[in-house]
């Protein structure tokens, strides 16, 4: 074995799949994927992801106090790719990436209309832990299409996996 530079860690946890959060605050739509989602309570249910605070979806979802989770097939790789790739100022990135969305059902987040899986959060807690901080939410709502019945059969949603390149943002369907 070799010796990991503390820096490059987080590459171990290699592949993941990625799960776009989104917000709307101020008639704009933004929204980014996020391979560092995980499940932080299950009564009350929370998850939290991490972000660095200089993406304006961060600050989005941080002023709006509202995100959506959404799971993608991998179908939609390529709007996913753009959409990590996009630093845009657009209006709607979502729609800019090529993702047609509508308003939640229980908050006022953008939700994706080919989502597999939607998770709708209320922000619970905002805790900085060095260069990125933590995004703790409460899910208000939950929702996902026939293949998730207690656990994903895989037989119709086929998950996207981040490898994580370092000259850009690639995931690979499986």
């Amino acid at each position: 074995m070799h010796d990991i530079d503390g820096s490059k860690v987080y590459r171990l946890l290699y592949p993941s799949v990625p799960v776009i959060v989104a917000a709307r605050f101020e008639g704009k739509v933004s929204a980014m994927p996020v391979v560092s989602i995980m499940s932080v309570s299950n009564s009350p249910p929370r998850i939290g992801f991490s972000s660095s605070p200089s993406h304006r979806t961060y600050e989005a979802i941080v002023r709006s106090k509202s995100f959506s989770a959404s799971w993608l097939d991998r179908k939609f790789v390529k709007s996913v790719e753009k959409l990590g790739a996009s630093s845009a100022t657009a209006a709607d990135k979502l729609s800019s990436a090529g993702l047609s969305h509508h308003g939640g059902k229980f908050l006022d987040v953008p939700v994706l209309d080919s989502a597999s899986a939607v998770l709708e959060c209320s922000v619970m807690e905002v805790r900085a832990l060095g260069d990125h901080d933590l995004v703790v939410g409460e899910v208000r709502g939950a929702y996902a299409g026939g293949d998730f019945d207690d656990y994903w059969a895989f037989s119709e949603y086929h998950p996207i996996l981040y490898a994580g390149m370092a000259d850009r943002f690639r995931v690979y369907g499986c």
